[in-house]
């Protein structure tokens, strides 16, 4: 999988590859086309009928050489959707979207995101593991009022740590809404201190993953494997 997301976290573009058993053994009846070419869009018509009604196959295709869903990536993009209506979330995107009971700020939140953009060490914003990197190139964090009461962030970078994105969005809403100053997330990075403040995962959606060329995809994958620094 393109990204490891926690329980109850969504996604639209997740990217997914799998080894499958030649088309000569017996057991695999993958379908073909009068030309034997493998018959992917009936093989996901398959897949989705046995799959549960919350997991859909949008699109298949055979990998490049060297694809790996995971390492060969080159970027990836969330949304997180808040609610700040004084009667709390729509009820047909309740499970979808963050109700926040106080008034939210676009101007506040995207000034302090600001600071956090480009290459540093996300400790203070991730559930660190024993092993791994917490260095990531945050590439975009912008927030934008897409209906009266609803809000929509847009996050991008190069990987995430393991609940980053949720970390970002929990810090900023505090000062969203007037609890923190705009200075404060970026005072949180520069402690490498992991902060209480992480978004439910419900409003948080996996909307795309970016790869470079077929023929750059191996040489992606054993870069992003290799542990990152930060420039000193």
């Amino acid at each position: 999988m393109a990204g490891r997301t926690d329980a109850g976290v969504h996604a639209t573009g997740q990217v997914v590859h799998v080894d499958v058993v030649p088309l000569s053994a017996p057991s695999g009846r993958i379908p073909v086309s009068a030309e034997g070419i493998p018959d992917l869009t009936r093989m996901a018509g398959r897949w989705n009928r046995l799959l549960p009604g919350d997991v859909r196959v949008l699109g298949a295709r055979i990998a490049p050489e060297g694809f790996d869903a995971r390492f060969s990536a080159i970027r990836r993009h969330y949304r997180y959707r808040v609610s700040d209506a004084p009667w709390g979330v729509d009820p047909l995107r309740r499970n979808d979207t963050l109700a926040w009971n106080r008034p939210l700020s676009t101007d506040a939140m995207n000034a302090a995101a600001a600071e956090l953009l480009g290459l540093h060490d996300f400790a203070a914003y991730c559930k660190q593991r024993e092993t791994g990197t917490t260095i990531r190139e945050l590439q975009r964090l912008e927030w934008e009022r897409v209906d009266d009461h609803l809000l929509e962030v847009r996050v991008s970078a190069d990987a995430f740590c393991h609940s980053m994105v949720r970390s970002l969005v929990g810090v900023l809403l505090l000062v969203g809404d007037g609890r923190r100053s705009d200075a404060w997330p970026s005072k949180v990075l520069e402690s490498g201190i992991r902060d209480s403040a992480v978004a439910p995962a419900h409003g948080l959606t996996l909307t795309a993953v970016d790869y470079p060329p077929d023929t750059e995809l191996a040489a992606r994958a054993a870069q992003t494997r290799n542990i990152r620094t930060t420039p000193s």
